[in-house]
């Protein structure tokens, strides 16, 4: 276990090298051919630290790889995604660069560096544990990861089911805390149908779509609960063509984070009983929560203080919280898999213009990670 530890904590430059490579293949969700660019250099890198891939269907998106090293131990599933929020050419405006003990660069905290200490941990338990007892490792990058996941949540789901845990290589919070709760996200349109008039000479023959979704969205507002974690926000909102016609349609875009499980199906009812107040204006309800929320499960607690022991073995403390964001990790957890996210770099500013990791918390990150896989075998 020492060993495996020094070699992580003298992995930095092949740590950073990984992650400058990544960040400089510009990867967003929606560009198929930048992905796959991407993908080239992300297998690259694994077939170099010693893994089988394969390539999973991405439909419309390009391909998920699923990089696997063999072991007799329990099966652990690393899970991370390699597309971004930025564009090709962002990287003109946030220039790939080390400064002031910083990596900084576009995708670089969310998540490229986290699967660059995922790859260099699996390889590490690889080199320094015996085959028959090492745990056999599965690592999953998808490409779809921050629009829904949509063609890659069978895949995580299928593969999660035929693991004992699964590491989630999602940045950690501020500071270095592991994330053992995450909420779960849902999203709603909201549709009102009118009749239109003019505004000036027969505003009694219309019916405001705009005024019966003004009239909604305080209902809608009051549907938050703080003290169980449910909040519901209306983000965008249109309708209407000019100021002198009623206005014939408007809809309204909603948000809808839940901490609780159980909290999902009653939130999905109370938009489905949406009435006009109008009785000439339809509503339509779309949407559903797409994401269960990541529960503190007693899985998950002692996957955490295992991470906890590990930490304590380099002298280093290890928190734990909770984030109001979602990951591929809620899907997991949500099928009763214990769970760990956060495990990734630290850093600041995911999908801002600051992005970055701290270099010098790399090979901690990826010891941390490394000896987890050590000890997932004890738990």
């Amino acid at each position: 276990m020492n060993g495996l530890i020094a070699a992580c904590l003298g992995a930095e430059s092949k740590i950073l090298r990984l992650a400058r490579d990544l960040v400089a293949e510009e990867s967003p969700s929606t560009d198929r051919a930048a992905l796959e660019r991407c993908a080239s250099v992300l297998a690259a890198h694994l077939l170099d630290a010693g893994a089988s891939i394969e390539h999973i269907d991405g439909g419309p998106t390009a391909a998920h790889i699923l990089a696997e090293w063999h072991g007799g131990g329990p099966r652990v599933l690393l899970v991370g995604h390699f597309d971004t929020v930025w564009q090709v050419g962002q990287l003109a405006r946030m220039p790939l660069e080390e400064k002031d003990g910083k990596l900084f660069g576009p995708g670089v905290l969310d998540m490229k560096a986290g699967l660059a200490i995922g790859i260099t941990a699996a390889r590490l338990v690889a080199a320094e544990l015996p085959e028959s007892s090492r745990p056999h490792v599965r690592l999953l990058a998808t490409t779809d990861e921050e629009v829904g996941s949509a063609t890659s949540r069978v895949a995580i789901e299928t593969l999660a089911r035929n693991s004992d845990a699964v590491l989630v290589l999602e940045p950690a919070l501020p500071g270095g805390a592991v994330k053992t709760a995450r909420k779960g996200v849902g999203e709603f349109e909201l549709l009102a149908e009118g009749i239109s008039s003019h505004a000036g000479v027969d505003p009694g023959a219309g019916a405001s779509a705009v005024h019966e979704l003004a009239k909604q969205i305080t209902t809608i507002a009051r549907m938050t609960d703080a003290g169980r974690g449910l909040t519901v926000n209306v983000g965008v909102i249109d309708g209407g063509t000019r100021s002198n016609v009623v206005a014939e349609r408007a809809r309204a875009f909603i948000d809808v984070r839940i901490a609780r499980l159980e909290d999902a199906a009653a939130i999905e009812h109370a938009f489905a009983e949406l009435r006009p107040v109008d009785s000439r204006v339809k509503l339509t309800v779309t949407g559903r929560i797409n994401r269960p929320p990541m529960e503190r499960t007693p899985g998950v607690a002692r996957l955490f203080a295992l991470a906890q022991e590990v930490a304590g073995s380099m002298g280093r403390p290890l928190a734990e919280g909770a984030t109001g964001g979602a990951s591929d990790g809620n899907f997991t957890a949500a099928l009763g898999i214990p769970t760990l996210d956060g495990l990734g770099a630290i850093g600041d500013g995911p999908h801002a213009l600051h992005e970055h990791v701290v270099i010098k918390e790399l090979a901690p990150r990826a010891a941390l990670v490394a000896g987890l896989l050590a000890r997932i075998r004890d738990n």
